[in-house]
């Protein structure tokens, strides 16, 4: 699998290059997430060393998770707006459903097309 792409920011600004692989995420517990004031076990670490470490991986992995996300956003939106698509979706309507701009749809059926033309992802080619 291929390292995810930073997905083009509405704002116009480039992500920053990465610095160290994500640590992995893991799901918390039911009872943990009933509880507002739990956060991936990261109230109850005393040492601020262990915490800095800690809070920066997590802060690294929901940043690669959210690249992610985007990038599958993006093939999507593409394959939608595919015009030999018998159920393609007009450009506003596809906006709409994402919850983006017009303008920022058109960014990111671009972005979704370039990634299919380079095949570095795909749905079904993760782990």
């Amino acid at each position: 699998m291929s390292e995810p792409r930073p997905a083009p920011d509405p704002r116009g600004t480039a992500p920053g290059p990465r610095r160290m692989k994500p640590a992995q995420l893991l799901f918390e517990p039911p009872e943990a997430v009933a509880d507002p004031e739990h956060f991936f076990g990261l109230e109850s670490m005393e040492d601020p060393r262990e915490l800095l470490g800690r809070a920066t991986e997590l802060t690294l992995a929901f940043r690669a998770a959210a690249d992610r996300a985007t990038e599958f956003q993006a093939l999507a939106a593409a394959q939608l707006s595919d015009p030999s698509r018998f159920d393609r979706l007009p450009l506003a309507v596809l906006a709409e459903q994402a919850e983006w701009t017009e303008d920022y749809a058109q960014k990111m059926i671009e972005f979704g097309r370039s990634l299919m033309r380079s095949g570095s992802t795909l749905p079904g080619d993760m782990d």
